[in-house]
């Protein structure tokens, strides 16, 4: 059953140096295993000179593909950490490829699990998490004087707007979430005392920003 999920905002690249070596952390949205490996790839080329290009990813709702390369590190130091970042923290759908510029100082098993796990954990954080919300597109229309009441109430309630359209009357097209589009479309009507008319939409995935530290 598809569900809300969270996933990177943007792709990205980040980097941190530990003890002169330098770990790129590349990190990409992806749909399915060929984008991912497209994708790893496609950094494998770009640092081809690197010393190991060890990355995972994690794919599905429910990460039912999950896939970690230590790339000639130390079986384990690498490719798990890298992976074991992307779950702890939460995110689908997520590839993430961790270059590392040796700078001739050993880091030992513990500290390259933790380069690795470091590495991939600041690009998330540099490029931020958004949290992919299943909604229910709905059209209200209404006369032209009811608009600044109902827009009112849509921005106080935090309502997602896709769009307005005006014409002999006012459209404006919201996003619900799913399991609260008859508790929304019930307030509107009660608000307008029954003067509107709704439709409703397509199901899709809408986008909002998410704090991992913030309690919701």
């Amino acid at each position: 059953m598809e569900k809300d999920y969270l996933t990177i905002k943007e792709n990205g690249v980040n980097e941190i140096d530990i003890k002169k070596s330098q770990f790129i952390c590349s990190i990409a949205r992806v749909s399915n295993e060929e984008e991912a490996m497209a994708f790893v790839n496609s950094v494998k080329e770009e640092h081809k000179k690197a010393t190991h290009n060890c990355h995972a990813y994690v794919i599905g709702q429910d990460d039912s593909i999950q896939r970690a390369s230590d790339n000639g590190e130390p079986s384990g130091t690498a490719g798990v950490p890298i992976l074991e970042a992307l779950k702890n923290i939460g995110v689908h759908n997520t590839a993430a490829v961790v270059t590392r510029y040796f700078g001739g100082i050993k880091l030992g098993a513990g500290g390259l699990i933790r380069a690795y796990s470091n590495a991939t954990t600041k690009a998330i954080e540099h490029v931020g998490i958004v949290k992919k919300i299943l909604q229910t597109e709905i059209t209200i229309d209404v006369a032209y004087n009811l608009f600044d009441q109902l827009n009112y109430h849509l921005e106080e309630n935090g309502i997602n707007i896709i769009d307005t359209q005006y014409t002999d009357k006012v459209s404006v097209i919201v996003a619900i979430d799913n399991p609260k589009v008859e508790e929304f479309k019930q307030k509107v009507i009660d608000l307008l005392n029954g003067r509107v008319e709704m439709h409703d939409g397509d199901e899709k995935y809408f986008e909002v920003d998410h704090d991992p530290y913030k309690k919701e």
